[in-house]
Order: C-alpha cells, then sequence, then structure tokens
C-alpha cells in the first residue's frame, strides 16, 4: 500500500502536478542541491544524487535545471541545510510524518506546527506518530520498461523483500540498508527508473468519509506548500 502513504502520489492523480510544477522543481532541486554538497558530484559515485536526478527527470525537470542544481552546491558552500523529520496527527486523527530540508530548524518548525494546530492536529515529538509506520526501500520503475514476471524474477534475484506491480509501475520493497545494493544489480539489466527512495510505509490505513477526504487533502496541500517540505507520509486511505 506504499502508494497510500506518500502523498505526492495522491497530489499527481489529483492533477496537482502541473499547476505546482515550479515549486515542484524548485524542491527537487534542493535536493540535487544538497545531496551534491554532502557527498561527490558524480552521480555514479554518490547514490543520494543518483536518486535524486531519477526522481527529477521523472517529474520531467529539465535537464539545464538540474545541472544548476549541482553547480550550486559549491556556490552556496556556507548554506548549511538539514533533514528534519516531523510527526503529529493531522484532521481525522490520521497519523502525518513529514520529511523537510531547511536551513533555518525554528522558522519550519513554527510553520509546521502552526499548520497542524489550524487544521484541528497536532505536532507531537519524534516517534509520537512514526509508530504507525514501517520504513522501506521503494524502488519505482516505469511498467513499459519491463515485464510483471521479468521485474519479479530480478527483484528476488537482486535480493528484495517484494515486488508489486500495478498499470503505471512496478513497485520493489526492500530493506531500508539494502536499496542501494538492490538498486546495483538491477542495473544490470534496467536502465531507466522512477525513483529510488526510503519510504514511511503505513501498517494500518485509516479510511475517511467524504467530508474528511477533503479536509485532510486541504490540509496536507498546505504542508506541501511549504518550500521546506519535501515529503509527506500519511496513514490515510484516499481510494476505495
Amino acid at each position: 500500500m506504499a502508494g497510500h502513504s506518500h502523498w505526492a502520489g495522491i497530489k499527481h492523480k489529483k492533477g496537482k502536478a502541473d499547476k505546482q510544477r515550479s515549486k515542484i522543481f524548485s524542491k527537487l532541486s534542493r535536493e540535487i542541491t544538497v545531496a551534491a554538497k554532502l557527498g561527490d558530484k558524480n552521480p555514479d559515485m554518490n547514490a543520494r544524487l543518483r536518486s535524486a536526478i531519477e526522481t527529477a527527470r521523472s517529474a520531467n525537470m529539465p535537464k539545464d535545471n538540474i545541472e544548476r542544481a549541482i553547480d550550486k552546491s559549491s556556490i552556496n558552500a556556507d548554506s548549511n541545510f538539514e533533514s528534519i523529520r516531523y510527526e503529529g496527527f493531522g484532521p481525522s486523527k490520521i497519523a502525518v510524518i513529514v520529511e523537510a530540508l531547511t536551513n533555518n530548524k525554528n522558522r519550519t518548525a513554527s510553520k509546521i506546527r502552526t499548520l497542524f494546530d489550524k487544521n484541528g492536529g497536532g505536532l507531537g515529538t519524534q516517534g509520537s506518530a512514526s509508530h504507525n509506520f514501517k520504513q522501506l526501500g521503494i524502488i519505482k520503475i516505469d511498467n513499459k520498461e519491463i515485464s510483471d514476471e521479468k521485474i519479479f524474477e530480478l527483484a528476488i534475484d537482486s535480493g528484495a523483500n517484494e515486488c508489486i506491480s500495478n498499470n503505471q509501475y512496478h513497485e520493489i520493497h526492500t530493506n531500508i540498508n539494502e536499496i542501494y545494493e538492490v538498486k546495483k544489480k538491477l542495473e544490470r539489466n534496467i536502465l531507466n527508473f522512477l525513483s529510488t527512495e526510503i519510504e514511511w510505509i503505513p501498517l494500518n490505513l485509516v479510511s475517511l468519509n467524504i467530508e474528511n477526504k477533503d479536509n485532510v487533502s486541504k490540509f496536507l496541500e498546505a504542508l506541501d506548500d511549504d518550500d521546506d517540505v519535501q515529503k509527506i507520509f500519511t496513514n490515510a486511505k484516499f481510494e476505495n
């Protein structure tokens, strides 16, 4: 059920991607810049950077934008971004995990807390919501790239835990500390990947009625509109 947990997946299905393209590119650029700053600027030598570039390409981010984001890692040497996780409960008591990249922890924490409070929820301490999830490595491949049968065979041979296919993409699950090892083995047979990420997968989903779905969607959209927020995970069930 990984597709339910990551707000980006729901957001794109609702047709928000085109309207928010500029904001999406801005967040992807920040991740590329930080990844390049923390490691090698050659994606072949930097797994985090390689994954960030793959995600940007799957969002149709132009090559020039990607290269500029990598170059910024040298120019903005004094700009120290940190990865921070926030946890809490939103409307209808849904569990929410927010992953952010920020150069000002106090600013970001204040904004996130306000959004939770305004929407009838509350920000908690680390661990307050994450016990409702498990962390997995998630590798996504367009289903046009390879057949269901072939990817299942490759995934098992590569040491993955599970392979789920739908009408859009194949989703391979791994232990978080094995994701890049599995990915490296898959790269022997697959050229293009949609994304390679560590995701929070809900253990149980919370069903919502129509009114609650609307309130939860508005809350998650408000969180996603914040420039510092990179990813949002929830145990809300948006699909029947």
